[in-house]
């Protein structure tokens, strides 16, 4: 089901447009902001290239029941962009013809999707060896339909990541919408109560920090150490890893950054905080991210910004693994994010 009008496909286009020119550094007065490329280069770093495929990353649709305020997807519930049976199919026959370790599914709220869990089955059908759906928490409890994931997640021996923005009330409803902190621990303790996030047990429960404000994240292991410290004292609550995630300077973090006139000085943290180390292992060396559309880019963050990949190939019904492997990543002033400091992945810290 497409449902997009020809309207709000034009808002979007001209709102990405409108980013990219901002990305491209145009806001500075004194145009002191290295490109990153140029950062790498003269940090002298070989160009970011592909490394063998490991993980697809798919955007099934930008639908979700929270409107969150650091979301790049820009998703909420009016959103009505959902990825067409057509295309699922698609890419059941690429994991069938390829070998591609991790499907990593996301949204919006993936599981809003009417084919979600027939997706799923059908992934599990293949020869990936994991499969990740990036769950908001609040879905399980948003409608009686969603009350028995945690069970479904469990039988499909699902890796669920969770974005919880802190282990207090406060900060995450104010990240995330009132009533979202109540839900989220509602959530995780169901999925504590199938086996998700036991130190002893085989099921994956990680959670997913971003900082609520236009700064950098802490350290991944010190703030992991706090969440699981007060999550168990405080709710009995356990799970696997903590991933600390940069906001990256794009949608509605992007305009939240502009309204509040920080972006400037973000930006210039982002570029005082790269880290050499962390340029070879971000994300998008070993992934590919699939649109709603089933276009090819090089991160989800590309595909925000309608960046397809540079290959002679750009959407999954034309998919080659030897094209993609061959082609040269697009980079632009946002990739800074993934680099700053430890740095930052869908995988949390990188260096």
């Amino acid at each position: 089901m497409k449902i997009k009008s020809l309207k709000a496909r034009q808002d979007s286009l001209a709102q990405t447009e409108k980013q990219l020119e901002i990305l491209s550094g145009g806001i500075f007065k004194d145009g002191s902001l290295p490109t990153f490329k140029e950062k790498v280069k003269s940090s002298n770093l070989p160009p970011v290239r592909p490394t063998a495929l490991e993980i697809l990353q798919i955007n099934v649709g930008y639908m979700c029941n929270q409107v969150c305020s650091h979301c790049h997807v820009d998703a909420g519930p009016d959103r009505k962009e959902i990825m067409t049976h057509e295309t699922m199919e698609q890419i059941l026959t690429v994991l069938q013809n390829n070998t591609i370790k991790t499907v990593d599914l996301t949204g919006g709220a993936p599981e809003m999707h009417p084919e979600f869990r027939w997706f799923v089955e059908e992934i599990r059908k293949t020869k990936v060896e994991e499969i990740i759906v990036r769950s908001n928490l609040t879905i399980i409890l948003a409608n009686k339909k969603y009350h028995d994931l945690p069970e479904f997640f469990a039988k499909h021996k699902v890796h669920v990541i969770s974005s919880l923005p802190f282990y207090k009330r406060g900060k995450t409803d104010k990240q995330r919408g009132d009533g979202v902190f109540d839900s989220s621990i509602k959530a995780l303790q169901m999925l504590n109560k199938v086996g998700f996030g036991i130190a002893e047990g085989s099921l994956e429960l990680d959670l997913v920090y971003n900082p609520s404000g236009a700064f950098l994240p802490g350290d991944q292991k010190a703030l992991e150490l706090d969440f699981k410290k007060a999550l168990k004292e405080d709710f009995d609550i356990e799970f696997n890893q903590l991933f600390s995630i940069t906001n990256l300077p794009i949608s509605r973090f992007l305009d939240y950054l502009i309204a509040s006139e920080n972006y400037e000085e973000y930006m210039y943290s982002l570029v005082e905080a790269f880290n050499p180390m962390a340029v070879e292992n971000v994300m998008c060396t070993n992934t590919i991210s699939v649109s709603w559309e089933g276009f090819l880019f090089d991160c989800d963050f590309n595909q925000m910004l309608d960046l397809k990949v540079d290959a002679s190939t750009t959407h999954i019904s034309e998919f080659s693994t030897e094209a993609l492997s061959d082609r040269n990543i697009r980079l632009s002033q946002h990739c800074y994010g993934c680099t700053a400091g430890a740095g930052s992945s869908c995988q949390g810290s990188i260096a």
